[in-house]
Parts: structure tokens; sequence; C-alpha cells
């Protein structure tokens, strides 16, 4: 909660400040105005913006996925384990190190959040400045819980489409200069595809965050033992067959993590440029601490 500091210096009639932050203020006459005159401060009630009844009581009655900070001060409980929540912040503040100059720099652009889940990251884009943000997911209950929340957060810049990264749908989903696709690809069975689907809607830079397994490199006999090709990457296959009742998993069963090598090769190839990690902070989550996740960013030539 943010509170306000209400500053008047004795003697006179008006105020010289009043701030609005959640900071203490260390104010002196001198600072001001060099009078020597003493000031007072007192604090004035916090300005806080109401989400309506109705809404609250509709997000209050949901499960969700992440902590979503309501304007009203709140913030939703998770059902996510409480050892493993790190991993939306960590990966929030290493897309905000790659997003934030461009949006100052940059003004109106778009955003696209590929298997946007219950939107946390499509609101997080929108905050960073983005002009217009569409978030896609194939879930129709995530579709509906971000819908909710876009309307508890008053965020009327964001909209959210039905459609599988496997089969768009080209009527509802056009082409951003950012490219959000986060937790996605080692869940599908064709990740390669996905990401050229990532490069085609992407008009500036994508950035993509993924669960990798070891890499292998080395030679390989090709129809010959005569002829031998380079192995650019590999893949780590997971049977989520039994988990695509559930919100977080494969919708097909079937997944292929890359390596972060086969990563950064594939997105080359699609035609990104200036491919590279973006390296996690000191206190990042465990899995990218240990490169276990990783978030690649590729810019369009």
């Amino acid at each position: 909660m943010i509170a306000g500091v209400f500053v008047q210096s004795s003697g006179l009639g008006t105020p010289l400040a009043v701030c609005f932050a959640p900071i203490v203020c260390s104010i002196t006459a001198n600072s001001l105005n060099g009078s020597g005159r003493s000031v007072q401060a007192h604090l004035l009630p916090a300005r806080v913006e109401l989400v309506d009844p109705e809404i609250k009581q509709k997000v209050n009655q949901r499960n969700w996925f992440y902590r979503f900070d309501l304007p009203d001060g709140s913030v939703t409980e998770s059902y996510l384990p409480a050892s493993a929540q790190q991993v939306h912040t960590t990966r929030l503040e290493m897309v905000e190190r790659v997003l934030k100059p461009l949006l100052a720099k940059h003004h109106g652009l778009s955003g696209l959040d590929l298997a946007s889940h219950q939107g946390w990251f499509s609101l997080k884009l929108a905050a960073m400045g983005c002009a217009s943000v569409t978030g896609m997911e194939p879930r129709p209950g995530h579709i509906d819980d971000a819908r909710l929340m876009a309307r508890a957060s008053s965020a009327e810049n964001i909209r959210f489409v039905k459609s599988d990264i496997q089969n768009i749908d080209a009527t509802d989903i056009e082409p951003a200069d950012i490219v959000l696709m986060l937790g996605l690809i080692y869940h599908l069975e064709n990740p390669v595809a996905a990401i050229r689907a990532a490069r085609a809607y992407c008009r500036r830079v994508c950035l993509i965050e993924t669960q990798v397994g070891p890499h292998l490199s080395g030679m390989l006999d090709w129809g010959s033992h005569e002829f031998v090709r380079p192995i650019q990457g590999c893949f780590t296959v997971i049977d989520e067959t039994e988990e695509t009742h559930g919100g977080e998993a494969s919708t097909d069963g079937i997944c292929l993590a890359p390596s972060a090598e086969t990563l950064l090769w594939i997105m080359e190839k699609v035609g990104f440029v200036e491919v590279a990690l973006v390296s996690p902070p000191a206190d990042a989550y465990e899995q990218h601490r240990h490169g276990k996740r990783v978030l690649a960013v590729g810019w369009v030539p």
C-alpha cells in the first residue's frame, strides 16, 4: 500500500510537498527553502484503486497458478507450491531486462503471449508499456481466468484468444513486435514448428523460455559409414500422456525438450539473429540458476 506524506513548513499556508510513494521521506527545511523554519510531515491516506465487488468475488472463487497483484492492494493465492513460485518472478526479471530498454526507446509496440495461461505475463507486458497485447491459449478455462483478471486489473489493451500454437487461427492472431513463448515448447511434440510460428508472428524480438535436456554432439553415420554428418542438437523425450487433463501439462502427451544449444541453433535456422541466452540473476529460481531452464532471445533482422 502506498502512503502519502503531506509536508508543510510552519508559518506557511500552503504545503511544500506531497509525496505518494512506499518510502520514508526525510525532508529538512534548509533543503526546501533555506529558511531554517521547522517542517511537519503528515501521513495521508493511500491512493487505492478499488476492484468491482462482483469481479473481486469471482476472483476469490477461482484457483490461480500465479500470485496476481490486484489494484486494491490484495494478492491472489497460488496453488503452485511455494518452493516453485519463484519460477515466475525469475522469468519476469529476465524478460524485463531485455524488454524494458526496448519499450523505453520505442512507443506503441505490440505484444503476443503464446500459451498465455491465466494471463500473468500478458498483464506484465502491458504494465511494461506495450500499447496492445494478445494472449493466445488453447485451454478455455485459462482464457476465462485471464479475461477475468484483465477486468479486475482494468487492463483494456489486452485481449485473449483461444488458439493452439500447433494450429494457429490466423484470423484472430496478428504479428506483434514482441513475442513471448514461456514455459511452452517442452510440452510440445513439435517444438520446431512452434519456434517457426513464433518467428512468423514476430516483428522485432522473441523470448523463449524452456526446460532443457542434456546435449549431445559429435558425428553420425548418415546412410553409410562413408557419409557422416555433424550432430547439431538433440531433444529429450518426456511422457505426459497421463497428465493431459492438467492445466500445466501437454495437450497431446508427447513432449520434446531441447538442449540449450539445440534451442539456439533452431532459432537461428528459422530466421532469428543475435540469438543468445539471457543470464539468470544471482538469486534466480534453482532451475534457472543451474541451467536446467533457459531463456533465449532472438531478434528479427
